[in-house]
């Protein structure tokens, strides 16, 4: 025990170490004793200072007689532990040692079992909500909550058909094979689904468990003042590695330091340790210049550290769900993936990972090899995106000679080769607002109101409400409640195919500035024209592909290019007493192309919400001004 207190006395208050200076707040200390117990045990020394002056105690028998009737008074089951008194040159101290308790959660009898239960997090003592007493009570029971059964809900209430996809296309879907994976459970003498079962293949997953999804983020700069980018997963769980990996693809031909072996490790981990029992907010995924955060709710298991894991311990929160990773070869790592993470990132020369528990979260952040801005790549392909348009645009007029003739043009050049399967798949689309439907549904899962307010109505239009069950029966746009296609709560999400296609136009914008193919009537004055207008094109590239580029947007740029303003302060600025109808149509516009964004994302009808403009928006806003001068 001395070598040991030797070895911590400078050590830092942590997850299983506390220094406290006497037992003045008997309070605090019981706190800390009850914490230790539900989490990962540790040692708490009393007699040691802040600045870590070893004091001592003057009357460490009664001390010692003192903290051991507080323990057994104070909390509640009746808490085992070690308590010694240590001498250090001629100083007692008083040494605490807890173990992780089987009989957890303990609580402060004073408070009572539903407000007197603490945990440790990190060098604090916090109080556990509900639904993390449950889950310690479940753990010291060795029992998982994705185990749990569904009483209320029936096989039926299980997506089959996605069963079936994602195992192998021989597999027997029956109730014993349901059964043995632990999809099925026996609840007074009949089958119901586990939560895993719900988790993974629920039909009406958000209904039961509203924060299980994936929300992911690509931020400019270190912080989260300025979302880029934005895709929320709400398919099934085994389909959403793929997913996130899909985002992260997304910049990996940019940005080539992007490590995507650790990161798939880490969305897996994060899918399969996620306690979802805890309620107020999904697995997030920031993504910024320097670094990506994964951060998933719960926090590390019962005799868990964060060295520990870094050291390959590992322990299966979700039963039923690791079981049908493993079943479908998502996962082939138990209980060493933490270690793969760190391993890899010394093998990629990656700074080390760090893992932190922030309240009750547990947030994985991965450090990327070389800080890259999405603004800056932008800027360095718009140079040679307009050398090689100005080539293209000549062989066109080459092409072309003197005469009037009828043509296909894009502002490529009318380029199609290699582009069969694109232009089939571009076929599905009929108009500009399928193609704002599909911009407006990328960042998050829509109503059909929602959507009409996102494309500035009011209300659903005749072309809005013959697009959404089009781009459904082609497969671009998917229910989030296939089974309840009436419910109030009824949503539209891009499919993979949708998504493929809305990147697909997206990068057409930025590479190639592809648009939907027009008759034109073509004259060699005609053609002249073609070329200052494409020119002139080129010097917006920040715009969406179909955003037509209006006096009015740029002087609603102009006018939030100060300060963030709301619609009326817009309006108003532009000399309206009201907004006009061009004004209303524009706004959403400019919002979807990615120029304004909301002060208040996560409230989009709040009284308090303005418009900022985006750094791209600034860039489309110099460039405008620069073209104007010359």
């Amino acid at each position: 025990m001395h070598e040991f207190l030797n070895n911590i006395i400078t050590k830092p208050d942590g997850k299983t170490l506390e220094f406290k200076r006497d037992s003045a707040s008997p309070t605090l200390l019981m706190k800390t004793v009850a914490a230790f117990a539900n989490t990962a045990g540790g040692r708490l020394i009393i007699g040691v200072g802040d600045d870590r002056e070893i004091v001592g105690l003057k009357t460490p028998l009664d001390e010692e007689e003192r903290l051991r009737s507080l323990i057994a008074d104070s909390i509640a089951p009746h808490l085992f532990s070690n308590i010694e008194l240590v001498t250090i040159n001629d100083t007692t101290l008083l040494v605490v040692e807890v173990f992780v308790s089987a009989l957890r959660p303990h609580w402060l009898k004073a408070e009572g079992h539903e407000q007197g239960v603490y945990v440790r997090i990190g060098n604090s003592n916090q109080q556990a909500n509900r639904a993390l007493i449950a889950e310690l009570g479940r753990s010291a029971e060795g029992i998982s909550f994705d185990e749990m059964p569904m009483a209320e809900l029936s096989k039926d209430d299980l997506d089959l058909v996605a069963v079936q996809k994602f195992f192998a296309s021989d597999w027997r879907l029956d109730e014993q094979a349901l059964v043995t994976v632990k999809l099925l459970t026996s609840y007074q003498r009949r089958l119901v689904p586990t939560k895993g079962a719900i988790l993974l293949f629920g039909k009406e997953r958000a209904l039961h468990f509203s924060d299980c999804w994936v929300q992911c983020g690509r931020f400019t700069g270190t912080d989260k003042a300025l979302l880029f980018d934005q895709c929320d997963i709400h398919g099934h769980l085994p389909q959403a590695v793929e997913s996130i990996m899909q985002f992260f693809r997304k910049y990996s031909k940019h940005e080539g330091a992007i490590p995507l072996t650790i990161l798939r490790e880490a969305s897996i981990n994060a899918l399969m340790h996620a306690d979802y029992s805890q309620r107020g907010a999904p697995i997030r995924i920031a993504f910024f210049d320097d670094r990506i955060e994964i951060e998933n709710p719960g926090i590390l298991q019962a005799g868990m550290t964060l060295e520990s894991m870094q050291q390959g311990l590992s322990r299966i929160r979700n039963h039923v769900i690791a079981r049908v990773f493993r079943e479908l070869n998502i996962t082939k790592r138990w209980g060493s993936g933490i270690s793969f993470i760190f391993s890899e990132a010394v093998a990629l020369g990656l700074p080390n990972p760090q893992i932190v528990e922030i309240g009750l979260r547990i947030r994985l952040t991965i450090y990327l090899a070389t800080t890259t801005t999405v603004f800056g790549l932008e800027a360095q392909e718009r140079a040679v995106i307009q050398e090689k348009a100005q080539v293209e645009i000549k062989d066109f007029r080459e092409a072309q000679g003197g005469e009037t003739t009828k043509a296909q043009v894009s502002v490529d050049g009318g380029a199609q080769a290699g582009r069969g399967g694109e232009e089939r798949k571009k076929a599905q689309v009929k108009g500009e607002v399928d193609i704002h439907i599909l911009a407006a549904c990328s960042a998050a899962p829509l109503s059909s109101a929602e959507i009409a307010h996102a494309l500035g109505h009011k209300q659903l239009s005749g072309n809005i409400r013959k697009a959404l069950p089009r781009m459904r029966d082609s497969g671009l746009l998917a229910y989030t409640i296939p089974g309840s296609h009436n419910s109030r709560m009824q949503k539209y999400q891009l499919t993979e195919e949708g998504m493929a296609l809305h990147l697909t136009y997206t990068s057409d914008s930025k590479n190639e500035k592809v648009q939907v193919p027009v008759q034109v009537e073509l004259s060699r004055k005609a053609q002249d024209n073609i070329v200052g207008e494409a020119q002139g094109d080129l010097l917006f590239e920040a715009q969406d592909e179909f955003f037509e580029l209006a006096q009015v947007h740029l002087q609603i740029l102009s006018t939030c290019a100060t300060s963030p303003l709301s619609s009326a302060e817009i309006a108003n600025a532009l000399g309206h007493k009201q907004l006009s109808g061009n004004l209303r149509k524009a706004i959403p516009e400019l919002r979807i192309a990615g120029l304004l964004h909301y002060t208040i994302p996560e409230k989009p009808n709040s009284r308090l919400q303005r418009y900022r403009i985006t750094e791209k928006g600034r860039a489309l806003l110099s460039s405008s001004e620069d073209a104007v001068v010359k």
